[in-house]
């Protein structure tokens, strides 16, 4: 059998009448209708789910979208379409693709806008994307309504907008936006299925004027060779009509509904009947129809290839897995991509997934878009709008360090003046962002000058909305992160461990022994003498220089030992071999009295500082008091490492820190202080030679700037962070700011070696062995000569083995010698010297003689 369908009238969207209740029930109790194919609307729906339900009739519709009708879980309504919340995650991608972190919602105030939003909400937080507000427009808004709500987005920051209401509301929204200048360049427009579906294939040449360069979600469609045919006959009999999508769902509901209807057979079904009862709603007194639960099943088993697409039920309703992605321009809409859920956004439907993770950007997965304005630049989503309020900037009004962030009060205007290398670094920052913005710096404290609070205090009141920003010398740290956003830091990071040094050289009476061992000490003196005694050797029998008395010659030995020092022997070396023995000592001699002079001379000028405490676990084991800043989170973090709270003595000042450690924990101070790294330099500057950074036990990011969470500012301050770091202002800044008080103290080197290399060792043997052997080595060789050609000279006596006259031989001038000829010379006036000295004795002292 081929089943009948009995049309019921269209009701406008504003409402849902008595009139269209009535007649539901008129068609279920008197016609006795096997199924409802409606209804249009989403806000219709809920009345039909419930009779369809309770008389067990299906109700199948194919434009009622809102996902909170799913929630009803009736088993006996279908939807012969995807319900709003299938394009959402379409939409995400979107703005996902282009990076755009603040979006605002605008849709209807009745079910249809409403719900949407849950849905869109959770997809927008999972990729980090925050809505700052929500534009809510009534069914039945009048323009100055529909004007007070658009000239309200004007002063706010967000340029990106998700539209999704009804499509003659739309129309007049977006044209309204185009009157109010909301079209311009800077902006983002998105519309959803609801309005792009319907407004694309009706709006005329001049609807379009008004939407130029918005994004749209369109319901996929693929083109048949079956829909041609359709559109071609449906035109032909209906030409004042035009066929849309919803037309089409239409179709392909009715054909799937004939389809189960004939399926499940009519013959010999009825409706029962529900005895009457006093004081029964006329809903109460529905018959039940014994068809439904047939045709319920029937229907979730259908089928067919239609006009819309592949046609089957999925949990009641059909499954979009293609969305096409629309950009307006001219007279219609240009597709510029597609979005699947297997493959997300591509520009063609064969094209392989491609991770929007990695190096790709949206190019790649969208084509070219002209945006509004006639723009072909991506809109970054934001600006600071020109009749906006300036930002309001809270800075603390004490530091630490004053070089960093002072707020001095005019006594007579009480006007307040933030300085400071913070100050100045932001306002160097916003000279090169890319637009222009107004702010006013707040100082965070009560009219009598006062902190009203810590620096924690202060960034909580960015999170409750009282400021915009901070500018300051802010930590930024995990904790805070979870309340407020920072920049990128624009100072070092981490925080120091700073002790005191101490000398470690002692200064005594016999600190000119220190830079020689012991041991080289004794080969130094025992060398000396050995050189002396092999020279007096190798020169006594050829030298009257080395002629005389025994206890002379025994004195000539020891002078000349100890005149070789001072490179000044008053006595001349004649042989070749007591010459080369002489000069590889002066070599010698000369390395080991130059490396003497540097060691000493670097002991007594030179300190050798070592710092106290080398690390925080000593600190902790010898249960030793430490300093923190009075205002900064450090007090808390010692805490959690484990420092006792009677230990953690507070400081508001570089001065006062000195103090502290200079007192030592014996008078009331510290063994030590936490500074964060950006202090350190600046305090190590100005009291040079007394304290030492020797770790560096937390990690922290440096100072930044404070936004409020998922604020558009923080990327483009960061971006230009960079800027002025690899510029020259930035070291201009620190030479302004950061110049050394003491000019007489050298710069500050940062070190967090907690055991740092000796500036001083001791000289030993090790050092110069080779010299010694190579002074050695010599003079074996020149003794070896000597005791040979004396042996051989003298052998008749060696061979009578008289060692007596022998080493009286030994001890008598060579009279075979040349200088010993030249010397019995006629000619030759000289003596030798000890007789030169004896006589020149006689001549002073005579009468001794």
């Amino acid at each position: 059998m081929h089943p009948t369908f009995i049309p019921t009238a269209q009701l406008p969207v504003r409402q849902v009448p008595t009139g269209r209740r009535v007649s539901a029930l008129d068609l279920i109790k008197n016609k006795e209708v096997k199924a409802i194919l409606g209804p249009w609307y989403s806000i219709q729906a809920h009345f039909l789910i419930e009779i369809g339900r309770k008389a067990q009739v299906p109700i199948v519709t194919f434009s009622a979208t809102s996902p909170s009708l799913s929630s009803l879980h009736s088993p006996y309504f279908f939807r012969a379409t995807h319900d709003d919340s299938s394009q959402v995650h379409a939409i995400t991608a979107i703005i996902k693709a282009f990076g755009w972190k603040e979006v605002v919602p605008m849709y209807m105030d009745n079910i249809l806008g409403q719900g949407i939003i849950p849905f869109l909400s959770d997809s927008l937080q999972g990729i980090g994307v925050h809505i700052p507000y929500r534009i809510v427009i009534s069914a039945e808004p009048t323009d100055d309504e529909i004007s007070e709500k658009l000239l309200r987005m004007m002063t706010l920051s967000t340029r990106v907008f998700v539209i999704h209401m009804v499509e003659f509301l739309g129309s007049r929204v977006l044209a309204k936006a185009k009157e109010l200048g909301l079209m311009k360049q800077g902006y983002v427009w998105i519309l959803t299925c609801e309005i792009t579906n319907a407004l694309i294939s009706r709006m005329g040449e001049t609807g379009f004027e008004t939407i130029q360069g918005v994004l749209g979600v369109k319901t996929y469609i693929p083109r048949s060779k079956e829909l041609e045919s359709f559109r071609s006959r449906f035109m032909k009999q209906f030409p004042t009509s035009e066929l849309d999508i919803i037309g089409l769902r239409a179709y392909d509901a009715a054909t799937a509904l004939a389809m189960a209807v004939e399926e499940a057979g009519t013959d010999g079904l009825s409706s029962s009947k529900v005895g009457a009862r006093r004081n029964t709603t006329e809903l109460e007194a529905l018959s039940v129809s014994q068809y439904g639960q047939k045709l319920v099943q029937t229907l979730s088993e259908v089928r067919f290839k239609g006009l819309y697409g592949d046609f089957h039920f999925v949990g009641g309703q059909l499954q979009a897995s293609v969305f096409e992605i629309v950009n307006v321009i001219g007279n219609g809409g240009r597709s510029v991509g597609f979005w699947t859920h297997t493959n997300g956004l591509v520009k063609t439907l064969n094209q392989k997934s491609r991770s929007m993770t990695g190096f790709s950007t949206w190019k790649d997965h969208l084509r070219p878009i002209i945006w509004p304005g006639d723009s072909t630049f991506v809109p970054k989503g934001w600006e600071i709008p020109t009749n906006g309020k300036r930002l309001r900037i809270g800075v603390p009004i004490h530091s630490s360090f004053s070089q960093f962030v002072k707020v001095v009060r005019d006594p007579i205007t009480n006007a307040t003046t933030a300085t400071g290398f913070c100050i100045d670094f932001f306002e160097a920052v916003t000279k090169v962002m890319p637009y222009d913005i107004t702010y006013e710096f707040i100082p965070f404290g009560t009219p009598e000058g006062r902190p009203s609070g810590n620096y924690d205090d202060l960034l909580y009141q960015v999170y409750l909305g009282r400021y915009d920003a901070v500018v300051g010398d802010t930590t930024i740290n995990a904790n805070r992160s979870s309340y407020v956003d920072f920049s990128l830091p624009y100072t070092p990071s981490g925080v120091g461990l700073i002790v005191p040094l101490k000398d470690n050289v002692k200064r005594s009476s016999t600190i000119f022994l220190t830079p020689l061992t012991l041991g080289l000490w004794l080969i130094s003196l025992l060398s000396f003498f050995i050189v002396g005694l092999v020279v007096w050797i190798l020169e006594h029998r050829i030298n009257p220089d080395f002629h005389g008395p025994g206890k002379y010659q025994a004195s000539t030995i020891f002078w000349f030992a100890f005149s070789i020092m001072v490179f000044a022997p008053g006595e001349r070396v004649l042989s070749f071999w007591a010459r080369l023995v002489v000069i590889t000592w002066y070599f010698v001699v000369l390395v080991l009295a130059q490396s003497y002079t540097a060691s000493l001379a670097s002991l007594l000028t030179s300190q050798q500082l070592h710092p106290t405490i080398t690390n925080m676990k000593s600190l902790l084991a010898k249960g030793e008091p430490v300093g923190c800043q009075r205002t900064s989170f450090m007090l808390a973090k010692a805490r959690e490492s484990g420092f006792l709270e009677s230990n953690l003595v507070p400081f508001s000042s570089a001065e006062e820190c000195d103090d502290l450690l200079s007192k030592g924990p014996t008078k009331g101070g510290v063994s030590a202080v936490f500074l964060e790294v950006p202090y350190v330099k600046l305090f190590l500057g100005q009291y040079c030679n007394k304290y030492k950074m020797v770790e560096v036990p937390f990690k922290f990011d440096g100072f930044g700037f404070v936004f409020p969470i998922s604020s558009p500012l923080v990327a483009d301050v960061s971006r230009a962070i960079l800027k002025v770091e690899e510029s020259n202002k930035a070291i201009q800044l620190e030479n302004a700011w950061f110049k050394k008080i003491d000019e007489s103290c050298p710069e500050p080197i940062i070190d967090p070696d907690p055991n740092p290399s000796i500036s001083f060792r001791r000289l030993g043997l090790d050092s110069f062995w080779l010299l010694f052997l190579v002074a050695a080595t010599v003079c074996i060789i020149a003794l070896g000569k000597f005791t040979f050609f004396f042996l051989k000279e003298n052998r008749e006596i060696l061979y009578q083995r008289n060692l007596q006259d022998l080493w009286k031989k030994f001890l008598q001038p060579d009279e075979n010698s040349y200088i010993n000829r030249v010397e019995r010379c006629p000619c030759s006036s000289s003596q030798p010297r000890w007789k030169s000295l004896a006589e020149k004795g006689r001549q002073i002292f005579p009468e001794i003689v």
